[in-house]
């Protein structure tokens, strides 16, 4: 139960649990209304409500002034538990509940599946950084378990910093976002597109067609883990395009494979009222093509030249490598009106760090080595539309969405 400065000072806590049944909680305020002084010195100033299994846990804080006389209520209230067959907790106290310290962070621990020992880890190194958990609650059960964790007293960037060795320890995901409106504010997403939004690496499907998928494919590699500098190996893998008909676009196209979760993430953004951009080391040509079928806000990528129905083994124009991706994520923040802060991105290979690190949330998804180490939260899961758990979103809200036809199925 949040913070609350009282007006009276003095508190009564009830709390009951038991078997869930519809009307519980109208029949308990209807005994608290009649025998609490017909309603008007007493107040309601907190409630909270969880069911889990069939089992309720139901809390209520009333407000009161120092002389009112409880017991009337105390014996209603007790006698309304063994009518019901809950059991009914009374204690008596002063004021609401109190500070907890400096920082209030919402923690999301992902799983597949989630174990004990991962929330276990979770809590104690919560607990001994110096955290309360406050309040929990599961967003999720499919296709991940997703947890959320409401924490105050201790700083987001310090609880981040502890949290992160053990979920990495135990197998599971976890992301520290700062509690408030900023974390529900954020309504720009900007993703990578190979290995994140699609399954693929475009240039290793020209290649192929090219025959020259394996010396490719090792540059490719080494560009992603950092080991060589962007736009040469781009220039270098290029280079070995030349000669193949612009057709080759097409199929391609058929080929490109979107990440499971893809179409449920964007378009349930979209409903939102989220605007969705991409931004590729790889080519207009294929980019072009996806921003389309999904309807998005804004698109870069480099451009292969054509000419004379064929590529020259040349990009046309600047090359968007890694300080390029963060240049585009501010350039599409502007065009939306979004502050830099209120803006998430998703990536998996070391020229995404820029633009990881220039969002107000930097998301490395199923990243190399080097991304996950250096971004704000990592999701290791084959699912991309688990990143609408990290944005707060409940897993009972997509599924709304998708079966009221307004989203379709994960592809």
């Amino acid at each position: 139960m949040e913070q609350e400065v009282t007006r009276h000072g003095r508190t009564l806590r009830v709390l009951v649990f038991g078997a869930d049944r519809p009307g519980v909680t109208a029949s308990l305020f209807a005994v608290i209304e009649e025998h609490g002084s017909g309603g008007s010195d007493i107040e309601v100033s907190d409630v909270e409500q969880i069911v889990l299994r069939g089992r309720l846990v139901l809390g209520v804080l009333l407000t009161a002034p120092p002389a009112w006389d409880d017991t009337e209520l105390r014996i209603a209230l007790h006698r309304w538990g063994a009518e019901w067959k809950l059991g009914v907790e009374v204690k008596e106290g002063v004021g609401d509940n109190q500070p907890r310290g400096v920082g209030r962070s919402r923690v999301t621990v992902l799983g597949s599946p989630l174990s004990p020992s991962a929330m276990g880890r979770m809590a104690r190194a919560l607990a001994d950084a110096g955290g309360n958990i406050d309040r929990i609650v599961r967003l999720a059960k499919y296709p991940v378990t997703a947890i959320e964790l409401d924490v105050s007293g201790v700083d987001p960037l310090e609880l981040r910093r502890r949290l992160a060795p053990e979920a990495a320890a135990c197998g599971a995901d976890v992301a520290v976002q700062r509690a408030g409106l900023a974390r529900r504010a954020k309504h720009l997403v900007v993703m990578d597109v190979d290995s994140t939004l699609i399954q693929d690496e475009v240039i290793e499907l020209l290649a192929e067609h090219a025959g020259c998928l394996d010396e490719v494919a090792r540059v490719t590699a080494e560009a992603m883990r950092g080991e060589m500098d962007f736009a040469a190996s781009l220039r270098a893998r290029v280079a070995l395009l030349e000669g193949l008909p612009e057709e080759v676009f097409a199929k391609v196209r058929g080929q490109v494979r979107y990440t499971p979760g893809a179409r449920t993430l964007v378009r349930t953004l979209k409903r939102l009222g989220y605007q969705v951009a991409i931004v590729s080391g790889g080519f207009t040509q294929i980019t072009d093509l996806l921003a389309a079928d999904l309807e998005l806000d804004y698109a870069a990528a480099n451009t292969l030249e054509v000419v004379d129905g064929r590529l020259t083994g040349k990009v046309v124009g600047p090359i968007v490598d890694r300080p390029g991706k963060a240049a585009a994520l501010r350039r599409f923040a502007s065009a939306a009106g979004v502050p830099l802060s209120e803006t998430v991105a998703i990536g998996d290979g070391a020229n995404d760090l820029d633009m990881l690190a220039a969002a107000g949330l930097g998301v490395a998804f199923n990243a190399k080595p080097v991304v996950r180490e250096q971004a704000d939260t990592a999701v290791n899961v084959p699912f991309l539309d688990t990143i609408l758990f990290l944005l707060g979103i409940p897993g009972e809200e997509i599924a709304e969405l998708t079966e009221a036809g307004q989203v379709k199925a994960p592809q």
